[in-house]
């Protein structure tokens, strides 16, 4: 069983997408945001309860966030432990620092968390045209890359951050095992003030130029690429942590 989850909303292209190119592989079973939940990272909600509706055969939507969507299906919604956590296809981009924030990979993250092994997959948008998808693209890779999933696994606290790219299925290159892209997005603010002369702010930024950015999941994207980068859950640097026993760090 395949348990799928975005956090675009249940309705979403993506997830339909999703569900459509794993159901020949066995039950997809999802629960997802009621509405678009994107860029809220690990936010969970502890501050009122949630409320599960049902919508159709083995799909939930829920009124809380990516990952309180998984709590919720792990902890009680779904009939047995999945196989593996799907999550996306999201639409947009999930490319080096997008990972911090993205609900997407958040979800996928806390499956991991939760003994589950887990993809998260995603399309980049096209620059001018957000509104273009060419969805049909993704069925035979998602597919593949779950088969190989299962075949080989996943090391423990590993979930896969796959992006396809945004183009017809023929002028995909191929596919790339590469690394996360290092480079930041700047602090770009852009100011506005409103009907009575008060501030009001945009914030965004641009992503920062990287050396080596052709042999990361950003650079080969753009190349046509399919990226297949592996996330670890265990964010500590061990290097640091031997630098660190050097300290005087006495109470």
């Amino acid at each position: 069983m395949f348990f799928l989850t975005n956090d675009d909303g249940i309705y979403a292209a993506g997830i339909a997408h999703l569900a459509e190119a794993v159901e020949p592989l066995g039950a997809v079973f999802v629960v997802a945001p009621d509405r678009e939940r994107s860029n809220i990272s690990m936010a969970i909600t502890i501050d009122r309860p949630l409320r599960a509706h049902q919508h159709g055969e083995n799909r939930y939507a829920v009124d809380g966030t990516p990952v309180d969507c998984v709590d919720l299906a792990i902890g009680e919604l779904l009939p047995e432990t999945p196989a593996l956590c799907l999550s996306g296809i999201n639409m947009g981009q999930n490319l080096g620092h997008d990972v911090l924030f993205s609900g997407t990979i958040a979800a996928a993250r806390k499956a991991t968390f939760l003994g589950v092994p887990s993809i998260a997959f995603s399309m980049p948008w096209i620059t001018g045209q957000r509104d273009k998808w060419h969805m049909d693209t993704a069925g035979d890779i998602v597919r593949n890359v779950v088969q190989e999933t299962l075949r080989h696994g996943l090391p423990e606290g590993v979930l896969l951050n796959v992006n396809i790219p945004n183009v017809p299925a023929a002028e995909v290159r191929g596919v790339r095992i590469v690394r996360q892209d290092p480079a930041p997005y700047d602090s770009h603010v852009l100011t506005r003030e409103d009907k009575w002369g008060a501030p009001y702010y945009w914030i965004g930024g641009k992503r920062l130029d990287a050396p080596n950015r052709e042999q990361t999941d950003f650079g080969v994207v753009l190349d046509g690429y399919v990226s297949i980068t592996p996330l670890h859950a265990d964010l500590t640097h061990d290097e640091t942590m031997e630098h660190l026993g050097a300290w005087d760090l006495r109470a």
